[in-house]
């Protein structure tokens, strides 16, 4: 019974034999929630996600993170991407987190404002490599969620690690993610990519609110001319087949790499994003 309930679920393979009950069972993800804390207030959560990685997700998190924040909206940010956290680094914030007199969780603030919660705040030495298993790292992004206080927030960025298994799939089961925007890149396989994240995000039956290509060209600085360094775009092809449209298309720019590097990520802007901030804006009404 549980094989043929879970055979449309594009992450059916990385489910537990509790998560496979569940679907056999009948038990939708709305029973699966959990619960924000007392001391949080979110709006609006939003996974940026993928179905490969190398796509620059976090560049993009990062990057509407900051548009959203010089809008005037209240914005946190929680790394999910437990094995490779990188949004620290961009946003020069370091050290560790501490907690209340309730052993909750104080997240990390940018001098700008921006909320941020990373498995990097909690280790001893960030340079470590993680080396857990699925189930810890699922524990660890829903304690993030139940365990961090955030406060009141317009917007809730979720960083997710690439790809549709076991950390995904618990952000999409257990936090009430409002929207997904899917982030790739120029290349032919860009519909495989597309379609992977759409159809789990369509599995759990949460809106794709569209799609951001990340590495669309790069602008000669002598003569301005764009250069196609991944190949020709494919990504409106990809968005309307899907029925979804493409909320930006963001060239390589070395300083905003170089920004990332410095710490610095705040002080670019990145106009690439418009409508992607429109979007989101419409959200909250």
């Amino acid at each position: 019974m549980a094989e043929s309930q879970c055979s449309g679920c594009p992450s059916a393979s990385s489910c537990s034999p509790q998560q496979r009950e569940n679907c056999s069972s009948g038990q939708s993800r709305q029973s699966m929630l959990e619960p924000a804390n007392k001391y949080s207030n979110i709006k609006k959560v939003i996974g940026i996600v993928s179905g490969k990685g190398g796509v620059g997700k976090s560049f993009v998190t990062a990057s509407l993170a900051c548009a959203m924040k010089k809008a005037g909206y209240a914005i946190g940010i929680m790394d999910a991407d437990i094995t490779g956290p990188s949004i620290p680094k961009m946003f020069g914030v370091g050290g560790e987190v501490y907690g209340n007199e309730e052993g909750m969780i104080l997240p990390a603030e940018t001098k700008d404002g921006l909320k941020l919660i990373s498995i990097s705040f909690l280790m001893e030495n960030p340079q470590d490599p993680v080396i857990w298993r699925g189930p810890v790292i699922g524990g660890a992004v829903k304690q993030f969620w139940t365990d961090v206080v955030w406060g009141s927030l317009d917007y809730l960025l979720i960083d997710m690690p690439p790809g549709t298994g076991d950390v995904p799939l618990t952000v999409f089961q257990s936090i009430p993610v409002d929207g997904i925007i899917v982030v790739t890149s120029p290349q032919e396989l860009v519909q495989m990519i597309v379609n992977k994240a759409f159809r789990m995000a369509a599995a759990m039956d949460i809106p794709v609110l569209g799609v951001v290509e990340n590495f669309s060209y790069l602008k000669c600085p002598d003569c301005g001319r764009e250069i196609k360094l991944f190949g020709e775009s494919h990504v409106d092809e990809a968005a309307k087949n899907l029925a979804i449209p493409v909320l930006g298309k963001i060239p390589l720019d070395p300083q905003m790499a170089q920004a990332a590097d410095e710490g610095a990520f705040y002080e670019k802007e990145n106009p690439y994003l418009d409508a992607a901030v429109q979007v989101l804006q419409k959200m909250n009404g």
